[in-house]
Order: C-alpha cells, then sequence, then structure tokens
C-alpha cells in the first residue's frame, strides 16, 4: 500500500483512522503500527487532535478484531466442520484449542498486537475454537487499549525523528514473530514426539 494510507489521514483524518485500522486488524496489509505512530507524530505537530484521534484509533481495532472473531465464529466452524477432517482438524482437537484458550491462549488476543502476523489470526482462532465472547472482549479490547497507547505515544515522544525509529521496530517486531513462531512450533513438535515416546 506504500505511502496511500498515511495521505487518506492526512486527507481524511479520523474516519481514515478508523477505517484503516479495522481493515489492518482483519489482514489487508494495512502497516498498522508505522500508522499508529505516523499519528502520534501529527499530534505533536498539532496537525489532529488527542482524543478524536485516540478514540478513532482504539475503535478501529476493536472493530477489526470483533470482526475477525465474528468471522471466526461464524464461517471458520463451518469450514473446519466440512472440510476439517481433510487435514486433521476433528472436534476433539478443536475442543483441544478451545481448553488452551482458556488455560493461556486468551493472552495472545491481548499481546498478540504487538506481532506483526500474530494479531491477524488470534481473533479467528479464538471464534473458531468458541471462545466465549465476554472473554474475548476482556482481553482484546484491553490488548487494543495498550496496543494503540503505546504507538500513538510513541510517535508524539519521537517527533521529528518518528520515521526513522519507527522502522528500527518494525523490524524488531519483525524478528521477534519469527522467533515467537520458531518457538511455537517447537513447542508443539516436542509435545508431538514426548506423546509418541
Amino acid at each position: 500500500m506504500g505511502h496511500l494510507p498515511f495521505e487518506w489521514v492526512a486527507q481524511y483524518g479520523y474516519t481514515a483512522i478508523f477505517s484503516l485500522l479495522v481493515l489492518g486488524i482483519v489482514g489487508l496489509p494495512v502497516p498498522d503500527e508505522t500508522l499508529l505512530t505516523f499519528c502520534g507524530y501529527l499530534i505533536y505537530r498539532r496537525e489532529l487532535q488527542l482524543v478524536p484521534t485516540f478514540v478513532a484509533a482504539l475503535s478501529g481495532s476493536a472493530c477489526g478484531i470483533t470482526l475477525s472473531y465474528v468471522l471466526g465464529r461464524t464461517f471458520g466452524l463451518h469450514l473446519i466442520h466440512r472440510y476439517g477432517r481433510y487435514v486433521g482438524l476433528t472436534d476433539k482437537r478443536l475442543a483441544k484449542v478451545h481448553d488452551w484458550f482458556e488455560r493461556a491462549g486468551r493472552w495472545s488476543l491481548t499481546f498478540g498486537y504487538f506481532i506483526p502476523g500474530i494479531r491477524h489470526f488470534t481473533a479467528y482462532v479464538a471464534g473458531s475454537s468458541y471462545l466465549e465472547t465476554h472473554v474475548f472482549a476482556v482481553f482484546a479490547y484491553s490488548g487494543a487499549l495498550l496496543w494503540t497507547t503505546t504507538f500513538l505515544s510513541l510517535g508524539y515522544v519521537l517527533g521529528d525523528g518518528w520515521e526513522r525509529v519507527s522502522k528500527e521496530i518494525h523490524s524488531k517486531l519483525l524478528i521477534a514473530t519469527v522467533i515467537v513462531v520458531a518457538l511455537l512450533l517447537a513447542w508443539f513438535a516436542f509435545r508431538k514426539f514426548r506423546r509418541k515416546a
């Protein structure tokens, strides 16, 4: 999408912030963290106001993850029940995913925002595994609040240096994503090996 999101924010303001974050959280290629940091910078420049920007960003993030959850709950289960057996996704395994969310997975809804590629799937999985709506709301919306506040504040504090630091943060988040995925794969492989042993 290049510089288009930033041009849209400059032109359409709070409506663009809300819309872009909804689309980004659902999974479209929107540079979410960079966009939020840029908005923080515009608050610093007094080209945007703090409260409307924060409300637009928070509500866009919350609506995006809610939409993902609803899609997972509506279509995820249908697709799993219809085609899941072909790829080994049975009702028993789905129940295990739900149990995992009950124990620890719900925290991925909160902190998954900070890991590119992860936040796009946590809500889909939560919906598909029948995670209760009130549990989803508590963890997902608190994550949206923490994530939005962090990157808006970052852009405001960095001021004119926002773009340089934002690129560094994005690259480090990508490295963190690779590490987290590798650790998860290793953990699942270890559990599978231990069950066979």
